[in-house]
């Protein structure tokens, strides 16, 4: 699957089902510019693997919500359960290497620390 974009009407719906990628980046991001083909590659390479692009600058009321303050920022979602979330570019086999993690995390073991981690608080 290619890209696509998301927006403040649709980021809610896109990452609250399986596994998604989200890139926050904008046009004149020279590192954004940079990890854009990477991103497109490994996303071609796992079809079963949404992979979204949020503009910071036509949805900056989005990524005020999300504290995005530095791009490209990259999150990963399951479930709507956002489980990465990192500022900078990755190299090509680091970011094919975190959706293999992302896609293999036992979401029952995610849910359950997230439960304890919010008794605890």
């Amino acid at each position: 699957m290619s890209t696509i974009d998301v927006t403040e009407d649709t980021f809610e719906a896109t990452v609250s089902e399986g596994t998604v990628f989200v890139d926050a980046w904008a046009s004149w991001c020279g590192p954004c510019r940079q990890f854009a083909p990477v991103y497109e590659k490994v996303s071609e390479a796992h079809p079963d693997v949404t992979f979204a692009k949020l503009d910071t600058e036509a949805n900056q009321g989005l990524a005020a919500a999300l504290e995005i303050q530095a791009i490209p920022t990259l999150m990963a979602f399951r479930d709507g359960i956002l489980v990465f979330r990192n500022a900078g570019a990755l190299p090509e086999a680091a970011f094919a290497d975190l959706v293999d993690q992302v896609k293999a995390l036992d979401m029952d073991e995610v849910r359950r620390q997230i439960e304890q981690q919010q008794a605890g608080e």
